[in-house]
């Protein structure tokens, strides 16, 4: 079955591995994941993140033989993976204490650049993507862009 809001299941994964204190996370990769991991980054919410390359596929079988079910294990191995390794405080206090999806499949959610929510006061993060890519909502407000509000980090 098809996987219909990969950026709410990344967000959920890194929620669930940040209340269980893992320290690492494995996300199926893809350019907006990866842009906004760099985000989580640059804003000091995670340690840093790696992208393991897809494993190259071994010799082809022959015609002959009948082709497997593709299943999503394998999907995710020729797809690559990004490994997000999390933040902790010095006595394992969380770093992230929520993240919240706003705009889904089924319910769009754009901004002007005027009505780019503060999330929690200024001490959390809204990540737009806009026609400038994906960036923080103190960005689009400095770049005066607007664009889809994809998600709060606090």
């Amino acid at each position: 079955m098809a996987m219909t809001d990969p950026i709410a299941d990344m967000l959920t994964r890194i929620r669930n591995a940040n209340v269980a204190k893992h320290d690492t996370v494995e996300i199926p990769a893809s350019r907006m994941k990866v842009a906004l991991t760099k985000i989580l980054r640059e804003e000091g919410y995670i340690k840093h993140y790696k992208i393991v390359k897809a494993q190259p596929k071994g010799k082809k079988r022959a015609a002959a033989a009948a082709a497997p079910k593709k299943t999503a294990a394998k999907r995710s191995e020729r797809q690559g993976l990004i490994r997000i390794y999390l933040k902790f405080g010095p006595n394992q206090e969380k770093v992230i204490n929520g993240l919240r999806r706003v705009s889904r499949p089924g319910l769009r959610r754009y901004v002007h650049c005027e009505h780019i929510p503060e999330v929690r006061g200024g001490l959390g993060i809204a990540i737009l993507s806009t026609p400038k890519g994906v960036v923080t909502g103190q960005q689009a407000r400095q770049e005066r862009v607007g664009g889809e509000l994809l998600a709060m980090v606090w």
